[in-house]
């Protein structure tokens, strides 16, 4: 079955949105949605699996507990080793930005 990562994003983004497009074993591939969504001040990631994540569309920071902040633009993209605090504290609040990550 085709499908398009440019596709079906929803008209009103509330909540950021969190789609898996594959889990399998120790792997799990998703789509991540944001418009203007951040990470609460109050919370971490902090995973059991690395992650890879490519950004899409949009732009984006992300904040790591004891280390500089990265501003990833269109293509850029990142490998968090796992126990890895980190946090979105910025993205574009008046366009869609569009994550794929990839979980390991």
């Amino acid at each position: 079955m085709k499908n398009n990562i440019f596709s079906q994003i929803p008209m009103n983004l509330k909540d950021e949105v969190f789609e898996e497009l594959i889990t399998k074993e120790s792997l799990k591939i998703e789509r991540i949605i944001s418009k203007g969504h951040i990470t609460p001040k109050s919370k971490w990631y902090n995973q059991e699996n690395d992650e890879w994540v490519i950004l899409l569309k949009g732009k984006a920071i992300l904040e790591f507990e004891n280390s500089a902040d990265i501003e990833l633009d269109e293509g850029d993209y990142i490998n968090i080793p796992k126990y890895t605090k980190h946090r979105v504290s910025w993205t574009i609040p008046n366009e869609e930005t569009i994550w794929l990550a990839i979980h390991y």
